[in-house]
């Protein structure tokens, strides 16, 4: 195998990963929502803002990412994208209010 061909396999299991990430992200909230709703103290209609803080912002800035991917280069997009998520995800699990928690969950979806 040459080093291109290395390079290629490590760039799609690279961008699997981060796919398969934003998906989980999106669903597997639901299973934490009991808990949240009870340790933060979230009414049933304020507990749907934690899904859908993260699923409006990702699909209203997904457009809008392939452009700035195409202005700012698509690889630096990529890692800064990465690394705010993880960011917001760390602010997500410690997160002590209902608003901190569906700001962090909005940061996600960019």
């Amino acid at each position: 195998m040459t080093m291109e061909s290395r390079t290629r396999w490590l760039a799609l299991y690279t961008l699997t990963l981060a796919s398969l990430m934003i998906v989980l992200d999106a669903t597997i909230v639901n299973v934490a929502l009991p808990s949240i709703r009870q340790d933060l103290n979230f009414s049933q209609t304020s507990l749907a803002w934690v899904v859908n803080a993260y699923l409006l912002t990702y699909g209203g800035f997904l457009l809008l990412g392939g452009r700035l991917g195409d202005l700012f280069g698509h690889r630096r997009l990529f890692l800064s994208g990465i690394t705010l998520f993880t960011a917001a995800s760390l602010v997500c699990g410690l997160s002590t209010t209902q608003g901190m928690l569906i700001a962090a969950r909005s940061v996600q979806g960019l």
